[in-house]
């Protein structure tokens, strides 16, 4: 689960980080008095977009104001402004600050260590994967300690590592200690600061926050929910989620109805094996339903770049005629207009293929003969 900047900022500040706190406000006069009250009538404000994705700054979403009236004007060209697909619905008020030096930091759960990472770069304020791609060698890591958590010789050696003074390491460590122990009790998959900065007197600083929670932990912090801006939501996952379907857009032109994440992600690796692009993932779980497949076929439909449709169903728990089942009434109640490509094995196979052929529907043994005939039809 995404959240805004300014609710990852008071994440933060509970486990001690100095973050630059200010106010949300979501209409240009609102701007216009948060400024007032923050650093009086002749101070200056940054005025930063609340949207689910990056790029704010280059997109014109985070600008300086000087007055009320400064701040009243760039608010409003602020809201309404579409970022990437994500239209501005509020806005985030902070004090300005004057930066001497920008670091970025972050934790993230990292598979190929297999365990939690502290990342860090002197290149902080700018698209991290940019710094990663390009110049990998100015980002250092270190995995923390897995019983110990992130202990303070490795907090300070990336300090080290980044030509911190001597005299401001220690400060740059309890901030990666504290960076760590929020990670972990909010279950996040990920949360970093960029800019971490250091300011004109030498104080450090979050100046940007964000934090990524893990959907399967939010049983545990109940409160996280609410922290959910469903504006910034996709509305075809979202209705996925509440029947039980694991869905993911995505930006291809094969739409991919599948039972199983392990299968899901296999199906889009042989689509993509021969020539194709998937346009999401899908999948149904284990125990799919007739209900649940019609509901898959219908959202995937509501994509205007789906060119052909490819069912991968290996049964086991769940019953191929009751898939089969599904995409018929699919077809007569939200009516197909692209080419189906069904693989369906397993429990019931022949009473499913049976349920197929009766509808005037083929289908194949392998997934490799499917993702081949979906590329082909799709093209």
């Amino acid at each position: 689960m995404n959240i805004h900047e300014y609710q990852a900022a008071e994440l933060l500040a509970e486990y001690g980080i100095p973050v630059n706190a200010g106010e949300v406000v979501t209409t240009a006069d609102a701007a216009a008095a948060a400024l007032e009250r923050l650093v009086g009538p002749q101070g200056t404000v940054a005025i930063k977009a609340q949207v689910h994705t990056g790029g704010r700054g280059k997109a014109g979403g985070i600008k300086l104001a000087s007055s009320p009236d400064d701040a009243r004007d760039k608010a409003g060209q602020i809201l309404g402004m579409d970022i990437r697909g994500h239209v501005v619905q509020k806005v985030y008020v902070v004090p300005a600050v004057e930066i001497e030096r920008e670091y970025y930091l972050g934790i993230i759960l990292d598979r190929s260590a297999s365990g939690i990472t502290l990342m860090a770069s002197a290149e902080g304020g700018v698209d991290i994967e940019e710094v990663a791609r390009e110049t990998p060698e100015k980002i250092i890591r270190m995995t923390a300690d897995r019983q110990m958590g992130l202990l303070d010789y490795q907090a300070r050696q990336v300090a080290f590592d980044l030509g911190i003074e001597p005299d401001l390491v220690n400060g740059f460590a309890k901030i990666a200690k504290q960076l760590y122990a929020a990670f972990v009790g909010v279950d996040a998959s990920l949360a970093e600061i960029n800019p971490l900065i250091l300011t004109k007197d030498r104080q450090w600083m979050a100046l940007d926050s964000k934090v990524t929670i893990d959907d399967n932990a939010l049983p545990r912090h109940p409160g996280f929910e609410d922290l959910r801006d469903m504006a910034e939501e996709n509305e075809t996952e979202l209705r996925a989620k509440a029947h039980g379907i694991s869905f993911v857009k995505l930006d291809g032109n094969i739409g991919c109805v599948v039972n199983g994440a392990g299968l899901a992600m296999a199906t889009m690796d042989a689509v993509k094996l021969y020539g194709g692009e998937p346009a999401n993932f899908l999948d149904v779980g284990g125990g799919a339903s007739a209900e649940q497949v019609a509901m898959a076929l219908q959202m995937i439909l509501e994509d205007e770049n789906v060119k052909a449709i490819l069912f991968n169903i290996f049964g086991g728990i769940t019953r191929g005629d009751l898939v089969a089942q599904g995409i018929v009434e699919a077809m007569n109640t939200v009516g197909v207009n692209v080419p189906m490509v069904i693989r369906l094995v397993g429990t019931n196979q022949d009473e499913g293929r049976k349920i197929l052929a009766d509808a005037g529907l083929s289908s194949y043994e392998t997934m490799s003969e499917a993702a081949q005939q979906a590329v082909a039809v799709a093209q």
